[in-house]
């Protein structure tokens, strides 16, 4: 156990021009300003509900708000630009006048929808599920704005991705699409490169899996681990329930990601995310 432990050497994120230390693992909580994200609990589209969500997130000990405008599940249905721009304003709004000091992260694939983002509402993170794949002009827009970036990985579109699940080598594969996008992000000034493996994107049930037992590997490159896996079908297909009977699932697979490198959690339930934390911490303290 203590071979794996979540805390090892520090990495760090220019947060706004603010050094960001992750000598422990952090919450990033999900805000869906949309009306067919996967798991219901988690929309918000009202400014009461976006508001709620905010300090429930705050409150439970998030240290991040991700938001997002556009569904990435599986078959969802596509979204104008400006739909998802006027969804993702009405959160920012909220954020900008009432939670300024809050780091967040935009969750999009459009390098128009991430600029705006950033520079009109002081977003900080950009998290592209297309690893710059959807949009050519993503990874300079990351390199001139100067901001951290999430390189997931996916293939195809949120429509077509559950068609391309067929690997020669499933982890040599994904191992290689991370070092050749993170080759090209640093030969364009981007140093802040969080990785993102994509659970539950254009992978089987069994390559979900086999990515999680083997997250290790993704130590080799020495950058900031976000793990996304919060209620996804990698556990409700496993164990025959569904998103709303997930969250214990949900947990034990954070724990394990806590113990073999993750940074960062992206969740809908905080709470159980930062006791997870507080847990393996305390057990990685002692001598």
């Amino acid at each position: 156990f203590r071979e794996n432990k979540c805390m090892t050497a520090t990495k760090t994120l220019n947060i706004r021009g603010a050094l960001l230390e992750l000598k422990e693992p952090l919450v990033m909580g999900i805000l869906n300003i949309t009306p067919d994200s996967f798991y219901s609990g988690s929309r918000k589209q009202t400014e009461k509900e976006i508001t709620e969500r905010i300090e429930t997130i705050l409150a439970e000990g998030g240290r991040m708000i991700d938001l997002g405008g556009y569904s990435s599940r599986p078959d969802a249905k596509e979204v104008s630009p400006d739909e998802e721009m006027n969804r993702l304003s009405l959160a920012l709004d909220i954020i900008l006048r009432h939670y300024p000091d809050v780091i967040t992260s935009v969750d999009t694939f459009r390098a128009g929808i991430a600029r705006a983002c950033v520079e009109k509402y002081g977003v900080a993170i950009i998290n592209d599920i297309s690893g710059g794949e959807l949009d050519p002009e993503m990874f300079s827009t990351a390199a001139d704005l100067q901001v951290p970036y999430i390189l997931m990985h996916m293939r195809g579109t949120p429509q077509t991705m559950q068609q391309k699940v067929d690997y020669a080598d499933f982890m040599g594969e994904v191992m290689l699409y991370f070092s050749e996008k993170i080759r090209q992000l640093n030969e364009l000034g981007v140093n802040d490169v969080i990785l993102d493996p994509g659970f539950g994107f254009s992978k089987t049930l069994d390559q979900n899996y086999e990515l999680m037992a083997r997250m290790n590997e993704f130590r080799l490159f020495d950058m900031p681990l976000l793990v996304g896996i919060s209620r996804k079908s990698m556990i409700y297909r496993l164990l025959d329930t569904d998103p709303s009977e997930s969250l214990n699932g949900t947990t034990v697979l954070n724990t394990f990601a806590l113990q073999h490198g993750a940074d960062i959690l992206r969740v809908h339930d905080v709470k159980q995310a930062v006791e997870a934390i507080r847990i393996i911490g305390k057990l990685s303290n002692i001598q």
